[in-house]
């Protein structure tokens, strides 16, 4: 009687399954481990070197003119004439626009003619005093004399007393042809000062030019109705043109006044400018986050435009030795800014502090690393501690010719 459990023994195609499921198996492991997800993370590294750097800064700004007007009225008022235009250049003291006077003139007019009557006044008023002097003079010695006679009783008392009133009479009628004198010349005051301001008023109906400058922009035209302090004319002076310039505060450092300036100009821009810091501006902007300098060339270029764009390439001290990492090193982690430092095989990110950085991608480490540090340049992806990774010369492979 045989066995009831017999030995069941793979044929030839369930070996040859068995095989290329394993042989399968063994390979997704492989791509998972060494390609795919489980893949460890490529990266490049670069050591900490010291080296000289020589620090800047850039920034785009605009064209601007330092010394700008904007020419207009004192007043509300109806545009007369416009004898400028656009692009014009004008000398000091020239005559640009002209206002509607209105009334003006009408006015100026009456004042004159009531000074005139506020002068007759004065004279009549010191014709006046004049009368009442020598009256008072008459009455005072009239009364001198009354008195001797009233001591030698050769008049009565009552005779006396006329005398005496009489006098009191004449400072009062003096007294009152100072007061009438005086309100005359106040009046006369009252009436040249108003002549003056509307002389002045009249003056100011005129605009001129300040300094030599060319007109920029006219905003308003003959017939046009402008408030006060509204601009008819926008002149600048084409002498005092610089770049208003903004630099993102966190590369502001060192920013300062007289640091040399390199100037790319839109409408030239395969030629390069040189130029300065003139100032540097306390107060920054706080929405956009940026430090404001003006800068200015040492030679202002021909044909150069209000409100060009610019590209300013700031040159700062340089520093001697320095410890020097790529900028590209540096990264954000957990709120800190860092890098990820190779110790021992083993990934660790390290705070650091920074200091000035170049135009060419280098910046200078002050503290977190040493000399001769291994810090991770580039990396696949995101890292993290204990990353697996594998340190390569490159992350994409150079195409070959």
């Amino acid at each position: 009687m045989g066995n009831p459990m017999k030995m069941i023994r793979p044929n030839k195609q369930q070996f040859v399954l068995i095989a290329g499921i394993s042989a399968f198996v063994a390979f997704l492991g492989f791509v998972a481990f060494q390609m795919g997800p489980l893949a460890p993370t490529k990266l490049t590294v670069s050591q900490v070197k010291s080296e000289s750097l020589t620090p800047g800064v850039f920034g785009i700004g605009s064209v601007e003119a330092r010394q700008s007007w904007l020419m207009g009225p004192t007043q509300s008022g109806r545009v007369l004439k416009v004898h400028v235009d656009v692009g014009q250049s004008v000398k000091a003291g020239q005559l640009l626009a002209e206002m509607d006077p209105v009334d003006l003139d009408q006015r100026i007019q009456a004042q004159e003619a009531a000074l005139a009557k506020a002068s007759s006044v004065e004279m009549a008023a010191k014709a006046q005093m004049a009368d009442s002097l020598a009256k008072r003079e008459l009455a005072s010695g009239n009364l001198v004399r009354y008195q001797s006679l009233a001591k030698q009783n050769f008049i009565s008392s009552a005779a006396l007393e006329g005398r005496l009133q009489e006098q009191h009479s004449a400072d009062a009628a003096y007294q009152a042809a100072q007061a009438n004198l005086q309100a005359a010349k106040q009046d006369a005051n009252r009436l040249q000062a108003e002549r003056a301001g509307a002389m002045l008023q009249k003056q100011n109906s005129r605009l001129v030019a300040p300094a030599d400058a060319v007109v920029v922009s006219r905003d308003a035209e003959s017939g046009s109705t402008v408030v006060a302090g509204q601009p008819v004319l926008r002149l600048a002076d084409p002498k005092s043109l610089w770049v208003k310039l903004r630099v993102d505060q966190a590369r502001s450092a060192g920013l300062a006044s007289g640091l040399p300036a390199q100037i790319v100009l839109r409408s030239q821009a395969a030629k390069t400018w040189v130029g300065k810091v003139e100032r540097v501006e306390l107060q920054a902007d706080a929405v956009t986050e940026e430090r404001i300098a003006h800068i200015g060339f040492d030679s202002i270029p021909d044909s150069l435009s209000l409100g060009e764009m610019a590209e300013v390439t700031l040159q700062l001290q340089p520093i001697v030795q320095a410890m020097v990492l790529s900028q590209a090193s540096v990264q954000t982690h957990q709120g800190r800014t860092g890098v990820w430092r190779l110790k021992e095989g083993e990934l660790a990110f390290t705070p650091l502090q920074l200091g000035a950085s170049t135009l060419d991608g280098r910046v200078q480490v002050l503290s977190g690393l040493a000399l001769n540090d291994t810090v991770v340049v580039y990396s696949e992806k995101p890292l993290s501690e204990g990353s697996r990774f594998k340190v390569v010369d490159a992350l994409v492979k150079k195409a070959q010719p």
